[in-house]
């Protein structure tokens, strides 16, 4: 039987379909670069339809698991495997950009061990207590055994500028801080405006916005083209016109920094950017970030399942900038993740960005070959870790027939 590598990519916060280039062209072409090494095996590219990036991470993880459990089984059955749990003909590599990254993490330790990171600690009586850890330290507690009798079976957890440890403080003092001013501005006046959402009592929930965790995660339904024309020229249409001179467009393609560090003020201004708040607000519980990434770890040393994350960096086009909050940053050493300092926290490596003048636009142009000039070599890096992932017994047992998806 010859065995199938599924290759999963799952997009960040406020990220879609575009997020890993146009067309997906960066999942075809690291497709076809690792299946040009892997000649055993069957490899195959499945994108996760753009979601809702708010709400409860664990309802999105939920989600994004059923999904992937329905794709793996249709694979399974076609390749007529008669113990998938077992001895699965199928495995995966889950591949996500920013936010999407800490998904696949998430998805990766419950299906391993039933015991998610996500709400196993207290972000209200961690942070007064544990101020003089940063999220870089190791975890209070070890991880828990895996189970290696995962099903899908996760190969492989590659994040692309995933904040497994936060985001660099320097992100918001570059890239959020000319933009602040004017967002707060706005915001005070987003309450007043109860035509735009057409309330009576302040900065109500739209209707079309429902506050159920669980419908909230949900994939959305493609609105009909007569409902997207009335959108359109609705005043809620026109609510990403205002956010984009609010600064908020800045605050959403930073992977919700602006939204974390000044999240009390948002959601006392709108009420219902909560579950946006609820989804980035894994990035505040520090104790949560050191044992997702201590899990992955381990799982990488007990089970053989890759962990690593290409993080970018800024190159020549970038100054350096004295912030009050950081200090002088060199042009360099400007990243848009934390990076880890001494303790193990699987493979990370750099992304460089010659052309990007901030961390922001670096971030959102990684699957950019125009605007990435590191793109060839991020890619060939990918392939290389993923390949090197995948020497092993059930890759070298892999024969027969090409299963098709």
């Amino acid at each position: 039987m010859k065995k199938t590598l599924l290759l999963c990519f799952i997009h960040g916060f406020k990220g879609g379909e575009s997020t890993f280039g146009d067309n997906y062209a960066f999942t075809e072409h690291l497709r076809q670069l690792v299946a040009a090494d892997l000649p055993k095996i069957n490899v195959n590219v499945v994108v996760y339809p753009k979601y809702e990036t708010r709400g409860d991470l664990g309802e999105c993880v939920a989600r994004f698991r059923d999904w992937l459990l329905n794709k793996v089984i249709d694979l399974e059955v076609a390749a007529g495997t008669s113990s998938p749990t077992i001895d699965p003909s199928v495995r995966v590599i889950l591949v996500g950009h920013s936010m999407g990254g800490i998904v696949a993490a998430e998805t990766a330790i419950e299906l391993s061990s039933d015991k998610p990171i996500h709400g196993s600690t207290d972000p209200a009586v961690e942070d007064p207590k544990l101020e003089h850890r940063t999220a870089d330290s190791a975890p209070l507690h070890r991880p828990p055994s895996p189970n290696s009798l995962m099903f899908p079976y996760i190969q492989g957890v590659l994040g692309f500028d995933t904040p497994y440890l936060g985001i660099a403080p320097a992100v918001f003092a570059h890239g959020v801080e000319g933009h602040y001013a004017t967002a707060s501005a706005a915001l005070s006046q987003l309450s007043s405006l109860t035509s735009l959402f057409g309330g009576v009592k302040g900065a109500q929930a739209p209707s079309n916005v429902t506050t159920q965790k669980r419908e909230i995660a949900a994939l959305p339904a493609p609105e009909k083209k007569e409902e997207q024309q009335r959108n359109n020229g609705s005043a809620w249409g026109n609510w990403g016109k205002i956010a984009m001179v609010a600064g908020a467009a800045a605050a959403a393609a930073a992977g919700g920094a602006a939204a974390y560090y000044n999240r009390d003020q948002i959601t006392q201004s709108v009420s219902w950017a909560t579950s946006h708040l609820e989804f980035v607000g894994v990035l505040y519980r520090r104790e949560e970030l050191r044992r997702r990434v201590a899990y992955m770890v381990r799982l990488n040393k007990d089970l053989g399942v890759g962990f690593g994350n290409f993080y970018t960096r800024l190159g020549r086009a970038a100054g350096s900038k004295e912030v009050s909050m950081v200090g002088t940053v060199m042009g360099n050493e400007r990243t848009f993740c934390v990076l880890p300092k001494k303790d193990p926290a699987g493979d990370w490596r750099e992304a460089i960005n010659n052309k990007a003048m901030d961390e922001v636009t670096a971030h959102v142009s990684m699957f950019d070959l125009k605007d990435n000039p590191g793109y060839t070599k991020m890619a060939h890096d990918a392939r290389d870790m993923i390949v090197k992932w995948l020497r092993n017994d059930w890759y070298e047992s892999s024969n027969g027939d090409v299963i098709r998806a």
